[in-house]
């Protein structure tokens, strides 16, 4: 994305965020506690939601929405410490979070299972995931729209996948969903899961990476 597709990127979501993202982003950040991991935090905009927990460690790849983030920092209630890298190589040990926080971020991530499998590694057992994400819709002739659109959609909106199965991609993980919300007829949908990983491969991963 240019340098200034951030500042678009906000001044097109701002109708969406204004008249309902931002109710479904407070309630479902709302659910986080403890030290939380944010993949993909964009421009910022759920720094100032975040009230219950202890610290937030923010991953972003992409230097310009880094740079337009850090002015939202000072609307933060607690503290927040922002990391350059990708979801597919997270910097951060073995069970250090309770919770991981992703919005509207999944459709874009190259590689979403290496992803997934990155966040169960650094989140503890039984530790929080909450997700909002846009994905492909149930309806046949929609999801077919998606998919057709897609190519041209990646690279016209800095690799978006428009028929992302984010909530597929979960359930064939160690994490178990226990709630979904659907928002725009299953367009949007929030999703709560929990971290189910195997402790004993978690321990043996740790070792091999040392």
């Amino acid at each position: 994305m240019k340098k200034w597709g951030p500042m678009l990127y906000d001044c097109a979501m701002a109708p969406l965020e204004k008249v309902r993202f931002r109710k479904i982003r407070a309630t479902l950040i709302n659910r986080a506690t403890g030290r939380v991991l944010e993949v993909g935090s964009g421009t910022g905009v759920n720094f100032p939601l975040y009230h219950k927990v202890t610290r937030v460690d923010a991953i972003e790849p992409n230097p310009s929405m880094k740079k337009r983030a850090i002015k939202r920092l000072n609307q933060s209630k607690v503290p927040i410490h922002m990391t350059n890298g990708n979801a597919e190589i997270l910097p951060f040990e073995n069970n250090t979070f309770d919770t991981a926080v992703a919005t509207l971020v999944f459709c874009t991530i190259p590689d979403p299972q290496k992803a997934i499998d990155e966040i169960q590694r650094v989140c503890r057992p039984n530790s929080t995931i909450l997700l909002f994400e846009h994905v492909k819709m149930n309806q046949s002739l929609l999801g077919k729209t998606q998919d057709i659109l897609t190519p041209v959609w990646k690279r016209v909106c800095d690799g978006c996948h428009l028929n992302r199965n984010t909530l597929e991609l979960l359930k064939a993980s160690n994490i178990e969903v226990v709630r979904v919300e659907s928002y725009y007829k299953g367009l949007f949908l929030v999703i709560e899961g929990v971290n189910r990983k195997d402790t004993d491969s978690n321990s043996k991963n740790s070792h091999e990476q040392l």
